[in-house]
C-alpha cells in the first residue's frame, strides 16, 4: 500500500460560477469569460500526475460525499439550506464572492468529503499523509456564508469530525494560499487545541481580515497566527518566514496532525496574487513540513488544495508537492523555476526582515517562551 493517499472526484471539476472572468458577478461591461476559479487547474494537476506517473505510485481513493450531519459541525442550518435552495433554482451567491450554478451543491458536498477522507486515512494511520485535490476551494467559508469562491469549510468540516470522533485532538492548521484563511481563524478562534496559521498577501482578500494582532480569543488565545506579508515577497522572504516564525510555532503547539491549506496562488504566475513563489519553493515548503510532521506527530501530514489560478504553472507546482509528500523519484521539469528564481528581489529586504522578525518577538513575548 502506497504511503500517501490522493484524494479527488470528477464532480468537484462540474461545479460552475457562471463567465465572471477575475470578478466576483458579471457586469454590463464586463464580457463574459470563464471565472478565475476554474476546474482547469485542478485537471490538469491531475493530468499531469496520470501523464508522469507518478499517480501510480499513490493510493488513489474517490471518497464519498460530506454527510449534512458532517457539514453541521461547521456551518449553520440556515446557510447550508438557502445554499441547497439555490442550487435547486438557478443558482445564486453565497455570500461574499462565492457563484454557484445548479450542480454546485453536489461538487462542494463532495469537495468537503475529499478533505474528510483525506483528514480521516492520515488520522486513523491509514496512509502516511495524504493530498485532497478539493474543489470549490473552503478556505474563505464561514459558518454562515461562502467567500471567495469557497462555498463549504472544506478543513475546518474534515477537521472537526475528526476531533468529534477521538480521531484526533491537537491539530494545527498553515495555510499559505496567497489570501487570508479567515474560515480556518475563524471555526477555530476560541479554540485552544487548534493551531491556525496563515501566510498571505496583506490585505489582498478578505481586505477586513488577517492582521497579526488577531490572535484568537478566550480559550484560544494565542492559538491564532497570521503573517501579512507585503506584496512582492518572494523566495528569500517565504523561506525566512517558515524558518524564523511558522516552523518553530509549529512545533512548540506539538499537534497530532497537520493540515495544510495548499493555495497554489502565491506562484509568480498567478493573476489574483503579487508573491514571486516557483514550483521548487512550494516543494521546499513541503519538505520541511514532512520533516516536521516526522519528528512531532510520526508523519502525520495532509494537503487540501485551495486557491491557484494559473491553469498552466499550477500544475506544475502541485507535481513538486505531491512528489516531495510521496518522496518520490518521478519529476517534471519546470521550464520557468529558475527563471523566477533569478528575478529581481527573491533575496530578503530588509523590511521583510524587521517586520517577521518583530513578529516573531511578539509571539514569544505572548506565549513566553523562545521558539
Amino acid at each position: 500500500m502506497s504511503t500517501t493517499g490522493f484524494y479527488w472526484h470528477e464532480r468537484c471539476f462540474w461545479h460552475d460560477q457562471g463567465a465572471i472572468g477575475v470578478f466576483s458577478a458579471p457586469g454590463e461591461f464586463l464580457q463574459p469569460q470563464a471565472a478565475s476559479e476554474s476546474p482547469e487547474s485542478k485537471r490538469r494537476l491531475k493530468n499531469i500526475l496520470e501523464v508522469s506517473g507518478l499517480i501510480d505510485e499513490l493510493r488513489v481513493v474517490k471518497p464519498p460525499a460530506a454527510s449534512l450531519e458532517d457539514l453541521l459541525r461547521c456551518h449553520t442550518p440556515r446557510y447550508l439550506e438557502a445554499l441547497q435552495a439555490g442550487d435547486q433554482a438557478q443558482g445564486g451567491n453565497g455570500g461574499d464572492c462565492a457563484p454557484f450554478m445548479p450542480g454546485s451543491w453536489a461538487a462542494a458536498r463532495h469537495s468537503a468529503g475529499l478533505a474528510i477522507a483525506a483528514v480521516e486515512a492520515v488520522a486513523l494511520g491509514q496512509v502516511s499523509n495524504a493530498y485532497a485535490l478539493c474543489r470549490p476551494p473552503g478556505h474563505h467559508a464561514e459558518a454562515d456564508q461562502g467567500r471567495g469562491f469557497c462555498l463549504l469549510g472544506n478543513i475546518p468540516v474534515a477537521v472537526m469530525r475528526a476531533r468529534a470522533l477521538g480521531q484526533t485532538k491537537r491539530v494545527a492548521i498553515l495555510d499559505w494560499d496567497v489570501h487570508h484563511g479567515n474560515g480556518q481563524q475563524a471555526a477555530f478562534y476560541a479554540e485552544p487545541d487548534v493551531l491556525t496559521v496563515s501566510v498571505h498577501q496583506a490585505a489582498n482578500y478578505p481586505l477586513e481580515t488577517g492582521h497579526f494582532a488577531e490572535q484568537g480569543e478566550g480559550a484560544g488565545l494565542g492559538a491564532n497566527l497570521n503573517l501579512p506579508l507585503p506584496p512582492g515577497c518572494g523566495l528569500g522572504a517565504y523561506e525566512y518566514a517558515m524558518e524564523r516564525l511558522i516552523l518553530p510555532a509549529l512545533e512548540a503547539f506539538a499537534p497530532d496532525l497537520i493540515v495544510v491549506a495548499c493555495g497554489y496562488d502565491a506562484c509568480a504566475k498567478d493573476p489574483l496574487g503579487k508573491m514571486l513563489l516557483n514550483s521548487g519553493a512550494f516543494a521546499r515548503m513541503t519538505g520541511q513540513l514532512k520533516a516536521l510532521a516526522e519528528r512531532c506527530c510520526k508523519g502525520k501530514l495532509v494537503f487540501v488544495h485551495e486557491g491557484g489560478y494559473s491553469e498552466g504553472y499550477v500544475p506544475l507546482c502541485g507535481h513538486a508537492v505531491i512528489q516531495t509528500l510521496a518522496g518520490s523519484a518521478i519529476a517534471v521539469p519546470d521550464p520557468q523555476n529558475d527563471e523566477i528564481a533569478a528575478w529581481g528581489y527573491q533575496t530578503l529586504q530588509p523590511h521583510q526582515q524587521v517586520l517577521i522578525d518583530g513578529w516573531r518577538q511578539q509571539w514569544e513575548s505572548m506565549h513566553d517562551t523562545a521558539l
